[in-house]
């Protein structure tokens, strides 16, 4: 097989992969369209939301996954072909998010992509993934606000990732300028994403997730 085949099949195989709505299917199993109620988000937020904690746990882990195995594979198929290894992993990542973002399956209305960005990133850069989860963590237990957990662990992503760069520290794969300019790319498209949110946090409307 030549590398423009196997480059093809491993970026669409990464977004078909992304593209399954397994929030919108777990609703389905039990009887919810998701896409129909709460914030009418497919992932894991709006399942928990609409369906119960552990459905959104499943979720949350089913969509982190579509980002950890595209990845995984990418480096794995291409790791004797150097010239082009961090390109194709990089691909991989890219067409993975944007599956989950815009999926076939759905008409290409999907969700945010925030779970399995960090799957992608967790298999890629995983210290900066760490960091910002650390940040997520921190600030949802302050807020209440997943959006605004997700928002502040964007954010903070790729300035750890340039600043382990600088300090010469983590993944070869991780320090490479390439790798670390899509970290940014992804971060602000993810931030985009939540631009509704942002406009309701704004207003005040934003839903709050309760203390249990």
């Amino acid at each position: 097989m030549n590398d423009v085949l196997k480059i093809a099949l491993t970026v669409l195989g990464s977004y078909l992969l992304g593209s399954i709505p397994w929030g919108f299917l777990i609703g389905k199993v039990n009887g919810v369209d998701v896409r129909k109620e709460g914030s009418k988000n497919i992932g894991a937020t709006n399942v928990t939301r609409c369906v119960g904690k552990m459905a959104g746990k499943l979720c949350f882990f089913l969509d982190f996954f579509k980002g950890v195995i595209p990845v995984l594979a990418a480096q794995y198929i291409f790791r004797a072909d150097k010239n082009i290894f961090e390109y194709v992993v990089i691909a991989a990542l890219f067409a993975s998010v944007i599956g989950h973002m815009f999926p076939v399956f759905l008409k290409f209305h999907g969700g945010k992509g925030v779970s399995t960005a960090a799957g992608a990133v967790m298999a890629l850069a995983p210290y900066p993934l760490i960091i910002a989860l650390l940040v997520w963590v921190v600030v949802f237990l302050v807020s209440r606000y997943v959006s605004l957990a997700s928002i502040a662990a964007a954010a903070v992503l790729p300035i750890v990732a340039w600043v382990l760069y600088l300090l010469k520290f983590g993944t070869e794969l991780s320090r490479t300028p390439s790798v670390l300019i899509f970290l940014t790319i992804v971060a602000l498209l993810a931030i985009l994403r939540h631009h509704s949110n942002i406009q309701r946090l704004l207003n005040g409307t934003e839903n709050r997730f309760g203390k249990k």
